[in-house]
């Protein structure tokens, strides 16, 4: 995300995925944010970013758990 960011990326994918990720990790206390480049541009005016391609992001102190969570239930 950025340099000095306490977040980390731990998956890319579609929206129905990323909300099912999101529900498993917050299930297990972990709080998650999401970047959607595609619906950033569209609201700013121009085109950008891929259909599909959500971010979804843990802080950086739960990337081991969020990971195997993420694993088990992809």
């Amino acid at each position: 995300m950025f340099p000095d960011s306490n977040y980390e990326r731990v998956y890319t994918g579609s929206l129905i995925t990323i909300q099912f990720l999101q529900t498993i990790l917050q299930d297990n206390g972990i709080n998650s944010i999401t970047r959607d480049d595609m619906k950033s541009g569209m609201m700013a005016g121009f085109g950008g970013g891929i259909p599909d391609h959500i971010q979804l992001f843990v802080e950086k102190e739960d990337v081991t758990k969020a990971m195997t969570l993420i694993n088990q239930n992809k």
